[in-house]
């Protein structure tokens, strides 16, 4: 005769059987003896799986940015807050390549670099020219391979001609590149003019990019601080998340200022129909 516990005594089936005829019901299995489920993660598990998920993200996927600077107007103004693809340019492997979407850096790509100089600034440009380019500028003009290029994204703030930054990079001296970057970037961009430059252009080497800021005048750029090497490009923006008036210094260093305007001015400064708006390049050729 099977034997089951209840309550902690040995009961056979017949005296189960007179139990539920006197309405006491069908017989249970003891605490101890049920099958556990699935613990339900808590509140504080869930908030940790999801701060991994993130961290795990903006390290490998994307990664949010502030543009603190004029240099992309109008284009990007400052204020606006990228989200980065950083899977974008990544190496390819002989599996992953054909999993993800990997593409190589092309002219007229908005890219994020490492600074070449500050390693720990990252920097916001247009891709202007890729290995094996024939790069000038004339009159503020962009000659590229030989034609002149058509750029409908630049701009021109001033009409007085810098004849280093507008007639690059045969025009002005090495002290209007002190002037504007200081010493380091001098002796870098005097490298590359001294190593790179043929018939009057700039021919940009194998593993190098030349990049450029949209506001033309206003952009301390390849011009000033030399070649971006491939290993610098982080990725690309891919979307504006959302976009704020703020000042340059207020976005560099995210102040208290910053955070008191925040404060009392989110909706009004807000730039709202920037917000998910898609950065896309533009067909350089």
């Amino acid at each position: 005769m099977a034997i089951t516990k209840i309550n902690g005594k040995d009961r056979s089936r017949k005296d189960r059987s007179l139990w539920s005829r006197l309405g006491f019901g069908a017989a249970r299995a003891p605490e101890q003896e049920r099958t556990p489920g699935p613990e339900q993660p808590g509140f504080i598990g869930e908030w940790v799986r999801t701060i991994v998920v993130l961290v795990f993200a903006l390290t490998f996927v994307g990664q949010v940015m502030a543009i603190p600077t004029s240099s992309m107007h109008n284009t990007l103004l400052t204020g606006d807050h990228l989200l980065v693809d950083k899977l974008a340019y990544a190496p390819a492997g002989a599996i992953s390549s054909h999993l993800l979407p990997y593409t190589e850096v092309k002219r007229g790509d908005i890219i994020v670099f490492r600074h070449p100089i500050r390693l720990d600034e990252n920097l916001v440009k247009r891709a202007i020219g890729v290995p094996g380019d024939h790069i000038k500028l004339v009159n503020k003009q962009l000659w590229l391979n030989g034609h002149l290029a058509r750029e409908p994204y630049v701009l021109h703030i001033t009409d007085w001609y810098d004849e280093y930054r507008d007639n690059f990079p045969v025009g002005g001296t090495v002290s209007d590149i002190q002037a504007a970057g200081g010493e380091l970037f001098a002796r870098r961009a005097m490298e590359m003019l001294r190593n790179h430059v043929v018939n009057g252009e700039l021919v940009v080497p194998a593993g190098n990019y030349f990049a450029m800021g949209d506001n033309r005048d206003n952009s301390l750029d390849s011009r000033y601080f030399g070649f971006v090497p491939r290993e610098n490009i982080i990725g690309k923006p891919s979307i504006i998340l959302w976009s704020y008036d703020a000042p340059t210094e207020d976005l560099e260093t995210y102040n208290v200022h910053h955070f008191v305007d925040l404060a009392e001015h989110f909706f009004s400064k807000t730039r709202w129909n920037r917000s998910l708006k898609l950065v896309e390049g533009y067909p350089l050729q």
